[in-house]
């Protein structure tokens, strides 16, 4: 599976229930990334979408423990084995969890790519992706050249796992 975040340079991820900047080049990154993909989102993540709506051309699963919660185009799993379930007939690599915090640390050990945009900032937040950098078991496989918005700075990066734990390779 994939992870997919834009980090400032404390690896923060949002504040107050919204993105930290919104970067164009980025976004069309994502959209590239998950375009005919599927993915995986808490609830609070799906209100930073476009009118709060799930995102057209791909497959959206919502993971919520709001068991009344009901969301037109998207499927909502209210636990890791609904969500495993939900994600069964997909390929794994074509799978992307696309966030808030909560949703990254608990599938962080499930997956084996991490696509990050590290912009060179530092912002005021509240949500924070796991910093990959402190963590041994994974590596940057791919390092974009340097990208500017106006005065923002920031690279794409992709970090891999290395010595993936036999119990992690399966979906959950």
């Amino acid at each position: 599976m994939n992870m997919i975040a834009a980090v400032d340079n404390h690896w923060a991820i949002g504040n107050k229930n919204d993105l930290l900047v919104r970067i164009p080049n980025d976004q069309r990154h994502f959209r590239d990334e998950t375009m005919g993909k599927v993915i995986v989102l808490g609830h609070r993540t799906l209100e930073t979408f476009p009118q709060g709506l799930p995102l057209q051309g791909r497959r959206n699963i919502i993971l919520s423990q709001d068991r009344e919660l009901r969301v037109k185009n998207a499927v909502v799993a209210h636990s890791l084995e609904e969500l495993r379930d939900a994600l069964q007939p997909y390929d794994s690599g074509d799978i992307y969890i696309v966030g808030g915090e909560s949703v990254y640390r608990q599938m962080l050990p499930y997956c084996d790519v991490v696509h990050i945009t590290k912009i060179d900032r530092t912002y005021e937040a509240d949500r924070y992706f796991p910093n990959l950098d402190e963590m041994p078991q994974w590596r940057i496989t791919q390092d974009s050249e340097e990208q500017t918005y106006f005065d923002l700075e920031y690279v794409f990066l992709k970090y891999e796992r290395v010595g993936v734990p036999e119990e992690f390779t399966k979906i959950l």
